[in-house]
């Protein structure tokens, strides 16, 4: 993967997402989405979104 997902990007994979800086450091804060769904806002502009957990139970596949 590239970069960090942005906010409002649609998820390509259903798992936990840690939000990230401009940078590409932790917060430590994460978010459940589901595939296809879009990713939420960010506390502040420039931040991002990384796969951390992906699910493991085999929904949202194709």
């Amino acid at each position: 993967m590239g970069g960090p997902l942005k906010p409002g990007s649609p998820a390509p994979r259903s798992g936990q997402y840690e939000i990230v800086g401009p940078r590409g450091g932790g917060t430590g804060k994460e978010r459940t989405v589901v595939r296809s769904e879009p990713l939420p806002p960010t506390p502040k502009p420039g931040m991002g979104y990384k796969l951390v957990d992906p699910t493991k139970n085999g929904s949202g596949r194709k």
